[in-house]
């Protein structure tokens, strides 16, 4: 067996790394566009003239505005997935890992709501093998969830079954991921009451 040690990974130039942060913008201003009109009311040019792009140009980074979709909508559900797995690793009594979940899920809403908009109004203009990806994110992120609220409501002499901490849950996201439509509150206090709220609705 060879003990050879593959060599670190080669460090981006700086033409690559300004392309990175150029298809970062594209995507923020992409996800504002489309959580404010909807995926058919814009166009790839419009989204390219958000970050002073032309039209033809646009294409340099996207093939088409379907894509684009797959890429906001695949990012935010890998994003989730991974941020509530690394939630649950860090260990803890069950409550402590389920605020932990639940702080997690809207730090992503409070800071980025314009993708949450997007994932709840626009999934079904996903390509097949994209709406594939994100659904099945989305179920690993929901089992997450499902294994530390089952033991959340143990230690609360509780016994919970699977199929009712799922329906708990997403009804605790449909609650969550309302709130971009939610009408202005102060942002500091906004992530309390939430916090409040979800916890109300998995214990309830």
């Amino acid at each position: 067996m060879s003990s050879e040690i593959a060599p670190p990974p080669r460090p981006a130039t700086r033409r690559e790394q300004a392309k990175a942060a150029r298809r970062v913008e594209i995507l923020e201003a992409a996800a504002r566009q489309i959580a404010q009109r909807g995926y058919n009311g814009v166009r790839l040019e419009d989204i390219g003239a958000a970050v002073g792009i032309s039209g033809p140009a646009m294409y340099r980074h996207f093939e088409s505005k379907s894509e684009l979709l797959d890429t906001i909508l695949v990012d935010v559900s890998e994003r989730l997935h991974d941020g509530g797995v690394a939630a649950a690793a860090e260990g803890g009594t069950p409550a402590e890992i389920l605020r932990r979940l639940i702080e997690f899920h809207i730090d992503v809403l409070v800071s980025r709501p314009d993708l949450i908009s997007v994932q709840d109004r626009d999934l079904w203009s996903l390509s097949d093998a994209a709406r594939h990806r994100v659904r099945s994110l989305q179920r690993r992120y929901v089992e997450v969830w499902v294994s530390v609220l089952i033991e959340h409501a143990s230690d609360r002499g509780v016994q919970l079954e699977a199929v009712e901490a799922r329906v708990r849950i997403h009804a605790m996201f449909g609650l969550l991921n309302s709130s971009p439509r939610l009408p202005e509150f102060p942002r500091d206090r906004l992530r309390g009451l939430l916090t409040s709220m979800a916890m109300g609705a998995l214990e309830g």
